[in-house]
């Protein structure tokens, strides 16, 4: 199992090489200078997957070399083994020793995944129908709130980036919320 914690990524060569183009060469670059000298620039650094996916990195600061050297962490960093870990199941959370499973929110195929010799598929199915039919009767206003009135705020308490990816997320459907009102409470620290 890869197990590259980003305190030992930075100390790989490839880590250092592309510290070094970064230093001599990507730090001085600007935007509107690349797409100037390079006509072709969103055709070389973006990428579409699936028919549908757009994922246009040329309005950040990278060059080909850049790509190259990022590839090469990549390979000396063992990123490959990595997501392999964690679609297999393997324990890659070091801090709570456990099996990462975003990929099994995210399986809507129903293939098994693994995690210490269990199908944990059933068990993701069986919660996310039971927050889908929460949800339906929230929206629906058959769910009521503590006063018997149907439910118009919605407040989320987290702690790191999923809580501000749901901030995001309530922000771009908002046309298709307009009945509820979303506030968020989250804190990045890694002390909470």
């Amino acid at each position: 199992m890869a197990s590259s914690s980003s305190s030992s990524v930075t100390q790989l060569e490839s880590w250092r090489t592309l510290q070094d183009h970064y230093d001599t060469v990507a730090s001085k670059l600007q935007m509107r200078e690349l797409f100037l000298h390079d006509g072709s620039r969103f055709d070389k650094f973006s990428r579409t997957f699936a028919g549908e996916l757009l994922f246009d990195f040329s309005k950040n600061i990278v060059t080909e070399r850049t790509l190259e050297l990022l590839l090469q962490l990549a390979h000396e960093a063992k990123l490959q083994d990595a997501i392999q870990a964690m679609f297999s199941g393997a324990k890659i959370n070091t801090t709570e020793n456990r099996a990462v499973l975003h990929v099994a929110l995210r399986n809507r195929s129903g293939s098994p995944i693994i995690v210490d010799g269990v199908d944990v598929m059933p068990e993701v199915q069986r919660v996310l129908e039971h927050m889908r039919q929460a949800s339906d009767s929230i929206r629906s206003g058959e769910w009521k709130g503590f006063t018997g009135k149907r439910i118009t705020d919605v407040v989320n308490i987290g702690i790191g980036g999923m809580s501000r990816s749901y901030a995001l997320h309530a922000r771009t459907t908002a046309p298709l919320t307009l009945s509820f009102s979303f506030s968020f409470s989250f804190s990045l620290s890694p002390s909470l």
